[in-house]
């Protein structure tokens, strides 16, 4: 049988370095969570786009009609505006009704 003075310790850690170890973890899942969410909407838009090649257009011309209607609304028509400019669009529609 072994010699228990013969077998090797494991290294102690301190809890400092278990702390930051679950920090990093966690920070590593939480990457790998947005990594897998932005390869799911990759596809369901590669999806889109095949099965209706008519959506890019549409979606294009939806994108332009958005920030017209921005630029119109926080008042600036000639320069597209910052977004911490800009009112909440739907505070304003909301208060409106």
């Amino acid at each position: 049988m072994a010699d228990a003075e013969s077998l090797p310790e494991p290294p102690q850690s301190s809890s400092d370095d278990v702390l930051e170890m679950k920090r990093d973890l966690e920070r590593l899942i939480e990457d790998t969570e947005n990594l897998s969410v932005q390869l799911t909407w990759m596809c369901y838009d590669m999806a889109a786009l095949k099965t209706s090649p008519e959506l890019w257009d549409s979606m294009q011309k939806l994108e332009e009609a958005h920030h017209k209607c921005r630029a119109v609304v926080c008042g600036d028509q000639e320069q597209e505006p910052e977004m911490g400019t800009c009112p909440d669009l739907t505070v304003i529609a909301t208060t409106q009704m």
